[in-house]
């Protein structure tokens, strides 16, 4: 089981790395922060390149995550990453990753809540360090999703601006 976690771990901490590294720092052919705005301005977030940098961190917490060190803070940071693109890029288009879904995100957002509640494994800095019996079990999962799914609801609403339709609507019912 621990080569299993390992393995896990390894695989998406490293792929989320990658893709906040794109953000970050423009590698691997990535935007960088200011490109990354952009794309972030097109979602309508009120502070694009807060957004882009705020992802780009939470990304590049797959590094916390493949070296299993503060196991659940990563997993929080990648869970909010995947419901935010589930419900701003995503969900619209429907389940398979073919079409533009979220079926990728899904798998993401399992992988990391399901270490969250299992834990690291042996060969991780949190066994090392003694934390993984007191930072993982059930709830630790449950409150990783939790967490996520209200912070990623924040991210959306709050974060955002309206669509001009929507405003239009909403002036005419208070008229």
């Amino acid at each position: 089981m621990a080569y299993g976690l390992l393995l896990i771990r390894v695989v998406v901490g490293a792929q989320m790395a990658a893709h906040g590294a794109q953000k970050m720092f423009g590698w691997f052919g990535g935007g960088g922060p200011r490109g990354t705005a952009g794309f972030f301005g097109n979602l309508r977030f009120r502070q694009p390149l807060v957004m882009a940098l705020m992802a780009a961190t939470a990304e590049l917490s797959g590094v916390l995550f493949a070296l299993g060190l503060v196991t659940p803070l990563a997993a929080l940071a990648i869970a909010v990453v995947m419901l935010t693109a589930i419900a701003t890029v995503h969900g619209a288009n429907g389940y398979f990753a073919g079409n533009g879904g979220y079926e990728h995100n899904l798998g993401i957002l399992a992988v990391a809540v399901g270490i969250a509640a299992t834990g690291p494994g042996r060969f991780s800095l949190d066994r090392l360090i003694g934390w993984d019996g007191s930072i993982s079990g059930v709830w630790w999962g449950i409150g990783v999703i939790g967490a996520a799914a209200l912070i990623s609801l924040m991210t959306v609403t709050l974060g955002r601006q309206r669509q001009a339709a929507e405003q239009t609507q909403e002036l005419r019912r208070a008229a």
